[in-house]
């Protein structure tokens, strides 16, 4: 059961910056394609957004959270938002995996994909644990991101109705791929 209290989603994890408001069984959604400034435009946005329902951060419930998968920065800055908040408020904040969210929009189990980079996407069948594949391996039928306002509206449904837990963290299905310098460091004189 969807609670009256707000609940406020959102999500950096691709080229967007997308948040939602749930009011009972009313939801008010944002989102902007960008590909980088999200950590300056996300709390403004949250802002906006509340405002404009007459809100403020101190009337909220709990906070929905895309975890990922995705932009490994994008990612960290919503979950580091989400944290910050919840901390400050002393509400909860609750972590959705963007998969997750899809599955929800397809009111079931599905093959839910997100696209990567270099020619790959995140692919979850089911709740199979997730995997990176070549876009053309993914499954015909699957549900991909394409609206960043319904993935976030999913993630504040989802965020309504889960219990809270752990703090949301990251979700990298792949490792990070930054290598350290190939060079020789530096010498150095005394």
């Amino acid at each position: 059961m969807v609670s009256d209290t707000p609940v406020l989603a959102f999500d950096t994890s691709a080229a967007h910056c997308a948040a939602a408001l749930l009011l009972g069984d009313r939801m008010v959604t944002r989102s902007e394609a960008m590909g980088k400034g999200q950590a300056e435009r996300l709390i403004p946005m949250l802002q906006e957004l509340l405002s404009e329902e007459n809100l403020t951060f101190a009337d909220l419930a709990r906070i929905g959270v895309g975890v990922g998968p995705g932009n490994f920065t994008g990612i960290r800055i919503s979950v580091s938002a989400a944290r910050g908040l919840a901390l400050s408020l002393g509400v909860p904040a609750i972590g959705v995996s963007g998969l997750d969210a899809l599955q929800h929009l397809s009111h079931g189990p599905a093959v839910a994909a997100i696209a990567g980079p270099r020619d790959t996407a995140y692919v979850q069948d089911g709740q199979a644990p997730p995997v990176i594949m070549a876009l053309s391996e993914v499954p015909p039928g699957a549900v991909w991101l394409e609206d960043p306002r319904a993935l976030v509206s999913a993630m504040a449904h989802i965020a309504a109705r889960s219990k809270p837990g752990v703090q949301p963290a990251p979700l990298y299905i792949r490792s990070a791929d930054a290598a350290p310098a190939r060079d020789a460091p530096p010498v150095i004189l005394r």
